[in-house]
């Protein structure tokens, strides 16, 4: 494809002033008067993706009367849930009814929902297109284009580092749907049976959070370029007052935000900052412009590990390879340690006694969030093993109790107070699925004692069924100032034979200081980027003395990753747009 030059990019597009948009023609002609036109599509994987650009759609709308539309692959059945003990599609539904509560007030009417399942929180792309059936989900995105005409295709970060794996794929399949939907050869059945016709958007946009540091409203006047890509890069300013609202769209926006309340976005401070030199901008890199790649260097990287050279190969795929450039960062080395064995294995009791963990002590650093005081929240933790079970003890010094979930809620664990532990057998996994990872609640609601499932692994859910030979105990101060939590695994449960000179583990905690589950502060062992989803980070052991059982297999066993999804059929919204917008639900065939 033909490079564009930054120099092209308009003036207008680096201070997100787009109202050139609205002159956008059909591929055969004019742009016909279809009630399901958009000016503009968002795509994103879940409820809320497009939430940290609300005040951008706002301000298009109100300024320039560009209509947003919104295509969310899934309904986050897979995420956590802060007011109520739904999961699964009754959850997808109540976050459907969030997002489109949300959106609505910044001026955006439709939701489209491809109905795919939300599985858990992976980093792997590859992962989520096999659940997503990657090529039906391409075709729904490629028939939305095509329905909704939109000038503009706004998507993710399609990069893989620290970057949940559904963002990753809902962005490259609709940079994927930018370039195909206007290809008559591509899915032909939407033209000749469908009645579609093709379409050409102009523009594509990926948001950019690597400018988020940049407050005031002179930061958005200035044009940037992207670090990695070259690519050209806009802000649009959130400290603009709306008419309509008679605030800041920062205002708006965040208001609109804190209605995805099962992600606990509620207990979010209430007001934006007054000063104007404290809002932030949406910012935006332009992979696209007059129907056009924006082409940048490209600074190819050696020794790539296998998630970072697949996506390497996608970018040249569909001719963007500066897309890859800088996409593996330069990993840290893990941390490492031997467990040691011991003749008589640990009582677990929630206490150390004498020789049961003779190995060292691991500290469990800052990871995620708030940082805190030790006396606020600091943990060490320490390995042991005995015959074919591990056993792990970490100790917690917590100033404030997290709220009690009740034993039967014991999932999505790091909504409070709670421990992780993350086992990958063989050393050697590109993404979770292949790994054991348990979360252990040291308390529970009515004096409850301790409670475990597991997460984002091999096989998730409760541990009773997902895990029966776990055992876990708690030891919980009175007066309330930390808490130890102490574990037997047995190696058997793992999804595959534990490779002794390979073992990687990583130790987290959850830190939660209120009583509406959500958290504060995260520490690991191993601290790094996304360190409870990504492997390549976590710490490698040596299991001292250790032979794996005869006949236990060196390959995982098959992943257990729950697909089944809320429905659009079951939703009334859903099925009220489909009639107003003439296009099916879940983004399916059209009958001419």
């Amino acid at each position: 494809m033909r490079e564009v030059k930054r120099r092209t990019v308009s003036a207008a597009i680096a201070a997100g002033l787009i109202s050139s948009m609205t002159g956008t023609a059909h591929a055969g002609g004019r742009r016909p008067p279809d009630p399901a036109h958009h000016d503009v599509l968002f795509v994103g994987a879940h409820p809320d993706d497009e939430a940290m650009n609300l005040s951008t759609f706002g301000q298009w709308r109100e300024r320039y009367g560009l209509s947003t539309g919104i295509v969310t692959v899934t309904r986050g059945e897979g995420g956590g849930n802060a007011v109520g003990p739904e999961e699964g599609p009754a959850l997808g539904l109540i976050r459907e009814d969030e997002e489109r509560g949300a959106v609505a007030s910044v001026g955006v009417e439709n939701v489209f929902y491809l109905d795919k399942p939300d599985f858990w929180y992976t980093l792997s792309a590859p992962l989520t297109a096999r659940i997503w059936q990657e090529r039906d989900t391409l075709e729904r995105m490629v028939r939305l284009v095509r329905a909704t005409t939109p000038h503009t295709i706004v998507i993710m970060d399609p990069r893989p580092f620290n970057q949940h794996g559904g963002h990753q794929m809902a962005a490259r399949l609709a940079i994927e749907a930018f370039l195909l939907a206007g290809d008559p050869l591509t899915f032909p059945g939407q033209i000749t049976k469908e009645g579609l016709a093709p379409w050409r958007p102009q523009r594509l946009l990926a948001q950019n959070y690597g400018f988020g540091n940049l407050l005031g409203p002179e930061p958005a006047r200035v044009r940037r370029t992207d670090p990695a890509t070259g690519l050209p890069v806009f802000g649009v300013w959130s400290g603009v007052r709306s008419r309509e609202h008679r605030t800041t769209w920062a205002q708006v926006a965040l208001d609109a935000a804190r209605g995805y309340r099962t992600q606990g976005w509620a207990s979010w401070p209430p007001e934006v900052p007054q000063d104007p030199e404290q809002l932030r901008s949406d910012w935006f890199t332009v992979l696209a412009d007059n129907g056009r790649v924006v082409e940048g260097p490209v600074r190819p990287q050696s020794g790539l590990r296998p998630v970072y050279a697949e996506f390497r190969d996608w970018t040249r795929r569909v001719g963007m390879p500066w897309l890859a450039n800088a996409a593996q960062p330069d990993y840290p080395a893990a941390p490492s340690t031997t467990v040691p064995e011991v003749a008589v294995a640990p009582v677990l009791n929630g206490t150390e006694g004498e020789g049961e963990y003779p190995g060292p002590e691991l500290p469990l650093r800052f990871w995620q969030g708030q940082e805190a005081t030790a006396a606020d929240c600091s943990a060490t933790a320490k390995l042991s093993r005995h015959g074919d079970d591990l056993y792990v003890l970490v100790n917690v010094v917590d100033e404030k109790e997290g709220a009690a979930l009740e034993s039967g809620d014991a999932k999505r664990h790091w909504r409070t107070d709670s421990v992780e532990i993350a086992l990958d057998p063989r050393g050697t996994a590109d993404d979770t699925s292949v790994t054991f990872k348990t979360g252990i609640l040291p308390f529970t609601a009515g004096a409850g004692g301790p409670a475990t499932e597991r997460d984002a692994d091999n096989n998730q859910g409760p541990a009773k069924d997902t895990a029966p030979g776990l055992r876990v105990a708690s030891r919980v101060t009175d007066p309330y100032r930390g808490y130890t939590v102490e574990a037997k695994i047995p190696l058997g449960e793992l999804p595959a034979a534990a490779d002794p000179e390979r073992f990687a583990v990583n130790i987290l905690v959850y830190d939660s200081d209120t009583d509406d589950r959500t958290g504060q502060t995260r520490l690991a062992w191993s601290p790094y980027g996304s360190a409870q989803a990504d492997p390549y980070v976590w710490g490698t052991t040596r299991l001292e003395g250790y032979t794996p059982p005869p006949g236990r297999p060196a390959t995982p066993a098959e992943p257990n990753i729950p697909r089944e999804a809320a429905r659009s059929e079951d939703s009334p919204a859903s099925r009220a747009q489909a009639r107003r917008t003439g296009i099916p639900l879940a983004g399916g065939p059209r009958t001419p």
